[in-house]
């Protein structure tokens, strides 16, 4: 049965389902950082995967990456799968600007500065209608 990483619930918010992942908002108000985490037990790396599990995987996440890009229009989509801490199979989606805090570095190792309860409730309606309100989606979406 799968379950979430409990770094990975800590440090995030549910954001919804796609058919097989998990989408969650990173709590670090400094970057539109979202993750999707294939809800398949005990997978550690993307070729663990079945190839009809990693097609929908890169599906969703390609799908992601764009909707994102689109809504905050972004510079560079950063996408990456590291689990070096956590080893649960999960790509992190990061929106990128040439004036974020961090660039041209990683956003990694810098401290996370949390949403405040308005700033993450204006977050969640960004991406509700970003996910599910004004994008065609090729797949179902569960919010």
């Amino acid at each position: 049965m799968f379950q979430l990483h409990p770094k990975l619930a800590a440090d995030s918010f549910l954001v919804g389902d796609f058919p097989l992942s998990t989408c969650r908002l990173i709590n670090d108000c400094q970057f539109p950082w979202l993750i999707l985490v294939p809800r398949v037990s005990g997978v550690k790396e993307l070729y663990e995967l079945s190839e009809s599990d990693q097609t929908q995987f890169l599906r969703e996440s390609s799908w992601l990456s764009n909707q994102l890009a689109k809504t905050f229009q972004a510079e560079k989509m950063n996408v990456a799968a590291l689990g070096n801490q956590v080893p649960q199979l999960h790509f992190h989606h990061i929106v990128r600007y040439q004036n974020d805090i961090q660039w041209p570095d990683p956003v990694w190792g810098i401290p996370a500065l949390p949403y405040t309860q308005e700033v993450l409730a204006q977050m969640q309606q960004t991406l509700m209608m970003a996910l599910r309100g004004h994008h065609q989606m090729p797949f179902d979406w569960q919010m």
